[in-house]
């Protein structure tokens, strides 16, 4: 059975690639959300294997998100998404629960490989 993904990123575009990049792979992505609380509410509505989260985004940051979503969901897998140069934010995403996180611009190969590594 195919992993269920939830993809979380302010920009359309980078959600979009996300999703070619996981669906060419073989990953069901089953949701999308804009913000971190469109994503805990995407969360619990679609219980997702696995989330892919952007760190900077409006409303509620990736973090914020993150953190709300291991509250309720302790066994969450969340993979963080960064631009280059958000290091600190990085560490306070690995420290709130994140498995692992990809850096901004995408590599297909990175992409997949933490997420097979997060999924076990």
């Amino acid at each position: 059975m195919s992993k269920r993904i939830l993809i979380v990123d302010d920009a359309a575009f980078m959600r979009m690639m996300i999703k070619d990049i996981l669906t060419k792979n073989g990953f069901e992505v089953v949701g999308e959300a804009g913000d971190g609380a469109q994503a805990i509410e995407k969360f619990n509505e679609l219980k997702p294997d696995l989330v892919t989260m952007d760190i900077t985004m409006p409303e509620m940051d990736g973090i914020a998100a993150l953190k709300a979503i291991k509250e309720k969901h302790p066994s969450a897998i969340v993979i963080m998404c960064s631009a280059m140069g958000q290091q600190a934010m990085v560490i306070d995403a690995i420290q709130a629960g994140a498995k692992d996180f990809i850096v901004k611009p995408f590599q297909a190969d990175r992409v997949i490989e933490a997420i097979q590594k997060a999924l076990g």
